[in-house]
């Protein structure tokens, strides 16, 4: 209510009169020395002493004046926040992924272009990245096989086979692909519920009427590794996320029709956020 009339007194106290106050403001000198004046009545106090063209604080005045330092002060600085996060010289991005994979190469690019701006990483499965879009927790999400959903902007990074892979040391070992049916006699290491890998597995082995023997739930793609390493039984992962590892033999699925696809996801209403807009540019990507 009385912001223009702070604003017009600092003004005045800061420049030492009040021609100088109104150049400052864009505004003329009876216009400011109004908002002043209204000031003034208002509250029926004397701000400045005032003799021709000598204008000085009262007691009073000077008390007002290191308050409206403050206040104007972070105004400032609260301007000065909101530029840097305009330009993107700050900011924070959160990101969650099903896998670093497919998600770490998007955040370099990202970070060479935009070096203020934070970038924090979350690891789930498709259902929890889905989830903590919608609550505001992640920014962007990387989610394997992305159901048409209008509450998101959705576009596809890549689609992939499915693989088995074993321990160096399992029989399966020596050889380069498998069949359901030759599967279904081996324990299986199988991620939570909710994980886009364990639903195409399970869609498959129904399809073809086979059974699954599971030996072991586990949370997370790293946990089955460990798992299969440890020659507890066999693992399934989509061929790029299986990478490279000395202790462990991918084996091709021979009869698996499944694809995993994966597909970076936002929710429309933050499409136009700077720092989501920048990391689809940096990274060349563009919407469907």
């Amino acid at each position: 209510m009385y912001y223009s009339q702070f604003r017009a007194f600092h003004a005045v106290a800061t420049h030492g009169g009040f021609s100088k106050a109104a150049d400052s403001l864009g505004l003329t000198q009876p216009a400011l020395s109004d908002q002043v004046k209204k000031l003034e009545e208002r509250f029926n106090v004397l701000l400045f002493h005032r003799h021709k063209r000598v204008v000085r604080l009262t007691p009073l005045g000077e008390q007002l004046f290191a308050i409206t330092q403050k206040s104007f002060q972070l105004e400032t600085q609260a301007i000065d926040l909101l530029s840097a996060h305009q330009t993107l010289a700050k900011g924070h991005l959160s990101v969650a992924a099903d896998s670093p994979l497919h998600v770490i190469p998007l955040i370099g690019k990202f970070k060479k272009s935009y070096e203020g701006v934070a970038v924090s990483m979350h690891i789930g499965n498709a259902e929890q990245i889905i989830s903590g879009l919608l609550d505001f927790s992640y920014d962007l999400g990387i989610v394997a096989d992305m159901e048409k959903d209008s509450r998101f902007t959705s576009l596809t990074l890549c689609e992939d086979p499915l693989v088995a892979f074993v321990s160096r040391t399992h029989p399966l070992a020596q050889r380069d692909s498998i069949t359901l049916k030759e599967l279904s006699k081996f324990p299986l290491i199988m991620r939570e519920p909710g994980s886009r890998t364990r639903n195409h597995t399970e869609e498959e082995f129904s399809n073809a009427r086979l059974p699954m023997n599971i030996v072991m739930e586990v949370q997370g793609r790293e946990a089955v590794r460990e798992a299969v390493a440890a020659e507890i039984g066999v693992g399934i992962v989509s061929e790029p996320e299986f990478g490279h590892d000395s202790r462990l033999k991918s084996l091709r699925l021979s009869d698996c029709k499944a694809t995993m696809t994966e597909s970076l996801v936002c929710l429309k209403e933050k499409r136009h956020l700077k720092t989501i807009s920048a990391f689809y540019e940096c990274n060349a990507i563009a919407d469907n």
